[in-house]
């Protein structure tokens, strides 16, 4: 017979309800935007629910939301008003809420990183002092709001670096890159999420790149972070099939990267077609662009960050669920195949007996 140790009531409370913080994510910025518009979306059942409640049930776990400095036009909704409101939807399903930073009045990615247009004439030391002073009220608002993120991401798609041209990097010219530039923004919003998230310092922080399958480009990035000091705790990774390489590129790349920096890793953007794209015309896809091969996408990273040595893969997060041709539904909005890519790791969501895990 096996005695059980019965364990205080203290760490019981800390330990249950248990929750896996591998992150079976989706980024979420537009789903109250589509849902305040009066779209409806089914499951699999047929039976029309809130988007949230639907990938909930199928085992996600994790929404990320952009927010823009000043949103320029509707697409982009993604102020502080609407983030505040779709974080605290994230927390009434459940959720942990990652919070990406834009550091822009609109898109922001590898290709463009404009400054918001109200930084535009400052100097390098006031703007420094403006990232400093908008996460923090940011921030601030949020947890007030009861919607504090779980993590934040420090700019978006940031290998390019972000605020051009002050914070612009170059892997063809080390004279062309603002590295101390770029790093001074860093380390000022890193210091103001670290401040709003006080001593318990729960909030983790990413550093958000999209080259996903290059070694030399996350060495290069990533040692620049290492010698300038910055402080983070999550490395995530962009990977398309049509930008960043193969599988095989991507298994290589997490490799090195947790053998050399040590680091939490997270792929924090992915998608695939269901139908087909532009991108494969003229060249073979790795898988079909079919709803079953969207699926088979999806799973196949996945395997890879579970195998990140030492146990250090922590996720993956879709890129935008709800986009047609590439999201999570139909044309009839019916939810796809892709739904269950995850099922035998995050299913059941509850002990189906009825009991607790400890006793």
């Amino acid at each position: 017979m096996v005695t059980l140790l019965a364990l205080p009531a203290s760490i019981m409370a800390q330990q249950l309800p248990f929750q896996n913080p591998y992150a079976f994510g989706l980024d979420v910025s537009f789903v109250k935007q589509r849902e305040d518009n009066g779209e409806k979306y089914m499951d699999t059942d047929s039976i029309v629910k809130p988007s949230l409640q639907i990938f909930k049930e199928h085992g996600y776990n994790w929404g990320r939301i952009m927010i823009c400095n000043e949103p320029t036009s509707s697409r982009l909704p993604q102020n502080l008003q609407y983030v505040v409101s779709a974080g605290q939807d994230l927390k009434k399903y459940g959720y942990r809420f990652l919070l990406d930073y834009m550091f822009s009045n609109g898109w922001a990615n590898p290709m463009g990183q404009p400054t918001p247009s109200a930084w535009k004439g400052l100097t390098h030391e006031n703007r420094v002092k403006a990232v400093y002073q908008y996460i923090k009220e940011s921030m601030t608002a949020l947890k007030e709001a009861g919607a504090m993120p779980d993590m934040v991401q420090v700019g978006n798609e940031i290998g390019n670096g972000f605020l051009w041209p002050d914070g612009r990097i170059r892997y063809d010219s080390t004279q062309l890159s603002k590295w101390e530039n770029f790093t001074d923004y860093l380390s000022a919003g890193t210091k103001a999420i670290r401040e709003v998230s006080g001593k318990e310092n729960k909030i983790k922080i990413m550093l958000h790149v999209d080259h996903g399958g290059d070694i030399p480009m996350t060495k290069t990035f990533f040692d620049k972070m290492r010698e300038y000091k910055v402080d983070y705790d999550v490395m995530g990774f962009s990977f398309y099939p049509w930008s960043h390489g193969t599988l095989l590129d991507l298994k290589d790349n997490m490799r090195f990267a947790a053998n050399e920096y040590g680091k939490e890793i997270i792929v924090v953007e992915t998608g695939y077609y269901w139908r087909a794209s532009n991108y494969f015309k003229n060249t073979t896809p790795p898988c079909k662009e079919t709803p079953e091969g969207q699926q088979q996408w999806l799973e196949s990273v996945n395997e890879i960050v579970l195998g990140i040595p030492n146990g250090l893969g922590r996720g993956i997060f879709w890129w935008e669920p709800m986009m047609r041709g590439r999201g999570y539904f139909d044309d009839n909005r019916k939810v796809q195949p892709i739904i269950h890519a995850l099922d035998k790791y995050s299913l059941p969501v509850k002990r189906a007996d009825g009991q607790t895990r400890i006793q």
